[in-house]
């Protein structure tokens, strides 16, 4: 086995031009306990998280969208400006394992292993995020739905590094959360990502952990845009709220697994949806 470790980008795309069939590694909290586990046995290995232009994040000077690196580790998310413009994703950051793990892992690790469970997916994908790829010579922005096409497989190229996420900055309440089977350090059982655009008057909710991919509950997301103005606080009656939530979860598509069963899944992706819009609402 061979391990590549760059100290700057170029060297990386570099060593990713010439090896393009090498595994690459951010913070490694997903891929070494399968490696640990006899699930993934690489023969290349290209280790990113010593290049200090995959560890930055960049505020457009119109202060309209945040450009993270994908090897910002979700440590630097969880307080300061990035948890200012971006409150769910903060919130998703929180949740990351152990204080060890979230100052290890990133956007760029979620993005690259691909989980449904991944805690920072369900937020890019309620904020219409792109994700950026470069090779040695060419670049490309992909939208995050375009990004995730399976369980734990995305529509990364040969030769290419995930280099940045960019996202809006919205205007209105943003929130994430989850369940586990214990209160911290928990891979999800279900999650979910709410967001109101106050200034457009739309929703947009995102679930992980309930399908192959996270799933946009794009369906939900129309009929409370038709049954309310979105633009300002209005009345959530209790009536809707459930119907809100029994919406969300007909829209996931969970299975019974080791972790959980479906009629769980789904019982909490309700539930999970229905207390964020409550919460925006109040707010």
């Amino acid at each position: 086995m061979s391990v590549v470790v760059p100290r700057n980008l170029h060297d990386a795309l570099k060593a990713a031009s010439e090896n393009p069939s090498a595994q690459m590694i951010q913070g490694g909290t997903d891929l070494m306990v399968e490696i640990n586990f006899n699930h993934r046995k690489p023969t290349d290995i290209i280790a990113l998280r010593r290049i200090p232009e995959l560890r930055t994040y960049e505020i457009s000077k119109s202060s309209t969208h945040i450009t993270i690196g994908a090897g910002l580790p979700y440590q630097k998310m969880e307080d300061g400006e990035i948890a200012r413009f971006v409150p769910a994703l903060a919130q998703a950051a929180r949740t990351v394992g152990s204080p060890q793990i979230r100052s290890a892992g990133s956007i760029g690790g979620n993005l690259g292993t691909c989980s449904p469970a991944g805690d920072a997916l369900p937020v890019l994908s309620a904020l219409d995020a792109e994700i950026n790829l470069q090779s040695l010579n060419s670049s490309r922005t992909v939208s995050i739905h375009d990004f995730m096409v399976g369980v734990k497989r995305n529509s990364r190229q040969p030769g290419e590094i995930i280099v940045s996420t960019t996202m809006p900055i919205v205007s209105g309440w943003q929130g994430y959360s989850k369940v586990g089977v214990r209160n911290a350090m928990v891979i999800s059982v279900a999650s979910c990502c709410l967001v109101i655009d106050r200034i457009a008057g739309k929703i947009a909710v995102a679930l992980g952990a309930v399908g192959p991919t996270i799933i946009r509950c794009r369906e939900t997301e129309g009929w409370l845009e038709q049954q309310t103005d979105l633009k300002s606080k209005s009345i959530m009656t209790p009536s809707l709220l459930q119907e809100f939530g029994e919406r969300i979860a007909k829209e996931s598509r969970p299975i019974d697994d080791h972790r959980s069963t479906a009629a769980y899944r789904r019982h909490a992706v309700a539930v999970l949806s229905k207390r964020l819009l409550q919460r925006a609402n109040e707010k």
